[in-house]
């Protein structure tokens, strides 16, 4: 401990606005850019032949088995090579990704770029929060939490409003100019990692009691969300006949909806607690997460683009106060408890890509099989939180 302390006294006080200004910076390259910034993307891909339908899906779903990667394998790599130069070595390599993607070298090129790029933002998701929030007093974390959670939903509405202005000047310009905002982030949290990330140190101890099931049911609530991060954008661009342009507003929907939602959820979730706000936030998804497969107007996904947005960047924060509950003690305990479910929510997450995009190649561009699926994953999730329940009274504070 005072070894760590020397550290920051050396690296010199850092205020909380610039450490959650750095947080979002993080967020954003790692998520809301190198991950959210492919969905748009997708349609143009396809008609400007650089790939098949089934090949973007499969390059999507290489993000996500690369950012499952990354959060099992972020603190091994911290503790060997520190978590600030960890910090800022991923935010380069996403970075780097953006420009390697600006030509069809191939597919195999594009697989091994999405592939980092999505190990890169696992490694930020479990790093860089956990960092930034112990640097921060605990009277302004949830303000701070709030900010950086904010990041993922800004990263989708600036894809959905950037990425057609850039296609004005082609799809390789598209890349580069991603590429582009993403060095100029990464620059401006460079020098504010040092002070911020102090060594780690290995939790000991087994599984808490009530994380087993709330990793299963994270997973689930991941697996049912894919539909939306991955097909919708190409469901209304393609399926629907309704265009690029179409597709990219329903995509700055989402990401609306991914800004406001960590905030109201917040707040409802202080009021009625954790557990319960997070089985409304799984009800309503699975709801909303249907509408596509039902049919109708634009006016249907328009408004699950918005809800749903919401809840990818909600259900994080939701379970984050679950495992709060749970282990009510121990930091190190906690932080490894989160590993546990940020682990399960990224192999949620790459199952489902693969398998979904097997499927909708194996049904000829077959949209509403996965978002029946998708709505089912996350019934099946509040499902298994109910049949918790009295095991969560019993952990939880009181």
């Amino acid at each position: 401990m005072g070894k760590i302390a020397a550290e920051r006294r050396q690296s010199g006080p850092i205020g909380p606005w610039r450490a959650a200004f750095i947080g979002l910076c993080a967020n954003l390259i790692g998520v809301g850019l190198a991950r959210f910034a492919y969905t748009p993307l997708i349609p143009v891909l396809i008609a400007a032949r650089w790939f098949s339908a089934s090949k973007t899906d499969y390059l999507a779903a290489a993000n996500l088995l690369g950012y499952l990667l990354g959060a099992v394998f972020a603190s091994n790599l911290a503790l060997r090579f520190g978590v600030a130069p960890l910090l800022r070595a991923m935010m380069s390599v996403a970075t780097a990704s953006f420009f390697a993607c600006a030509a069809p070298v191939s597919f195999l090129w594009f697989f091994f770029w999405r592939f980092f790029s999505g190990f890169a933002g696992g490694v930020l998701m479990a790093l860089a929060a956990p960092s930034v929030l112990a640097a921060i007093a605990p009277g302004r974390r949830g303000l701070a939490g709030g900010v950086m959670f904010t990041g993922v939903g800004l990263g989708v509405a600036l894809s959905g409003t950037l990425v057609p202005f850039l296609l004005g000047w082609g799809l390789s310009s598209t890349w580069l100019g991603l590429g582009a905002l993403s060095l100029v982030l990464t620059l401006a949290a460079w020098n504010g990692w040092r002070p911020l990330a102090a060594p780690l140190a290995r939790a000991r101890g087994g599984v808490e009691k009530g994380i087993g099931r709330l990793c299963l049911e994270y997973a689930l609530a991941a697996a049912g969300l894919v539909p939306h991060m991955v097909f919708l954008v190409d469901f209304v661009a393609r399926g629907q006949g309704e265009g690029v342009a179409a597709g990219a507003r329903i995509w700055v929907l989402f990401g609306l909806g991914a800004i406001l939602g960590p905030l109201f959820c917040g707040r409802l979730a202080d009021r009625i607690g954790f557990r319960w706000m997070l089985r409304l936030t799984l009800f309503l998804a699975a709801i909303c997460v249907a509408l596509p497969a039902l049919g109708g107007e634009l006016a249907a996904p328009a408004l699950s683009s918005f809800i749903v947005g919401g809840v990818v960047t909600s259900v994080g924060p939701l379970v984050l106060g679950r495992v709060h509950e749970l282990v009510p003690e121990g930091a190190l305990r906690q932080r490894a408890a989160w590993g546990w479910c940020t682990t399960a929510f990224a192999l949620g997450q790459a199952i489902a890509a693969y398998g979904f995009s097997f499927l909708f190649a194996l049904s000829r561009g077959a949209y509403f099989p996965l978002f029946a699926l998708g709505a089912t994953a996350l019934l099946l999730a509040l499902s298994i939180d109910f049949r918790g329940g009295a095991a969560g009274r019993k952990t939880s504070l009181t």
